[in-house]
């Protein structure tokens, strides 16, 4: 337990039940595991805020790491031009070569099928706004008692 011995244990029972007596013996051991659950509680406290400490250290250590990983690759395998050209913006210029910016050029034929939605039909000047009507069969209702199918 904490490094006492059975023999070591019970003397301390003896001791206790001695000084403290057997009327307030179950008292006092409550206390006593209240401040020991109080200090368990504290020191896990302690260690998880130690612990969110260490893994935000090893976090930078890792995003530094990897962004000298990054630089170095970047460094060994530079983009080409041609690829540059290809992402580049509506308007922007093309680069050193003198090509002229990109323009992007509108369709010039329709498309074959153009979807139409239905017309809407305005709302009923008696009822409130873009109700539907009623259908003429009735819907059945599920009643609050039946099971669920």
């Amino acid at each position: 337990m904490f490094g006492i011995d059975s023999s070591e244990f019970l003397v301390i029972v003896i001791i206790a039940v001695i000084v403290i007596g057997p009327k307030d013996l179950p008292r006092a051991l409550y206390k006593v595991g209240q401040i020991v659950g109080k200090a368990q509680g504290m020191a896990r406290h302690f260690r998880t805020g130690i612990d969110a400490m260490v893994r935000e250290v090893e976090l930078e250590e890792l995003e530094k790491k990897w962004a000298a990983q990054n630089k170095r690759i970047m460094d060994e395998h530079p983009p080409e031009v041609a690829a540059t050209d290809a992402l580049l913006a509506p308007g922007d210029s093309a680069g050193s070569e003198g090509n002229p910016p990109y323009v992007a050029e509108a369709p010039t034929e329709k498309p074959a099928f153009v979807a139409q939605s239905a017309p809407v039909a305005p709302p009923a000047a008696d009822g409130p706004p873009y109700v539907a009507e009623a259908s003429a069969e009735p819907v059945a209702q599920p009643h609050k008692g039946d099971a669920a199918a």
